[in-house]
């Protein structure tokens, strides 16, 4: 169920207020994502370019921003 009950209708305050088109626009300006899966995907990415001898630095550098990213963001669960 969406929005007051009505199938198909739904509401969201960060879509509204404008957050998520932020987000967007700075991952595309970055090239990080910002959801924890697509800095998985693409830390996973990374290593596996640094190991084959792909692209070198830019797969370090890659691997040392997620860190730095994952950090800032908090992303790691806590218990």
């Amino acid at each position: 169920m969406g929005f007051l009950g009505i199938p198909g209708l739904s509401f969201s305050a960060n879509r509204a207020v404008g957050i998520t088109k932020v987000k967007q626009q700075v991952a595309r300006k970055t090239g990080i994502p910002t959801t924890s899966a697509g800095r998985t995907r693409k830390a996973g990415r990374a290593v596996e370019n640094l190991l084959s001898g792909k692209n070198i630095t830019k797969s370090a550098g890659t691997i040392v921003a997620m860190t730095i990213i994952d950090g800032f963001l908090g992303t790691k669960k806590r218990r």
